[in-house]
């Protein structure tokens, strides 16, 4: 039997459904959240940037026109563009953060059902 521990699996045999607790998130931490969300826009801007490089690339090949220029507008954009995404993620996640926390002394969180 569990020893007041309430994520210790119990010693019953016979017990085949898992046990469901609610959980409510009622504040979240803003600088993880601005962290995480830099993080996650500066790996979509390094895409991005990657994109824009090609498209870089092939419009100069099809004017017929210097690849150099091409390719560093495209170095450009692989360098800018997660900087100016992870910039705005971050910002984009304190920001919702706080109003996550705002919103959430009001209406009491997100209840989530854990397994």
């Amino acid at each position: 039997m569990a020893t007041g521990n309430p994520y210790e699996t119990p010693n019953v045999s016979h017990s085949i459904t898992p046990s469901r607790r609610t959980v409510t998130v009622k504040r979240l931490d803003v600088m993880s959240c601005g962290v995480m969300l830099g993080v996650l826009y500066a790996i979509i801007g390094l895409f991005v940037g990657g994109l824009v490089t090609l498209m870089a690339l092939g419009g100069m090949a099809a004017q017929g026109g210097d690849a150099m220029a091409g390719l560093i507008g495209g170095i450009g954009a692989i360098i800018l563009m997660p900087l100016f995404y992870g910039f705005g993620g971050f910002i984009g996640g304190v920001i919702g953060a706080l109003l996550y926390n705002l919103c959430a002394t009001f209406v009491g969180g997100i209840k989530f059902d854990l397994e």
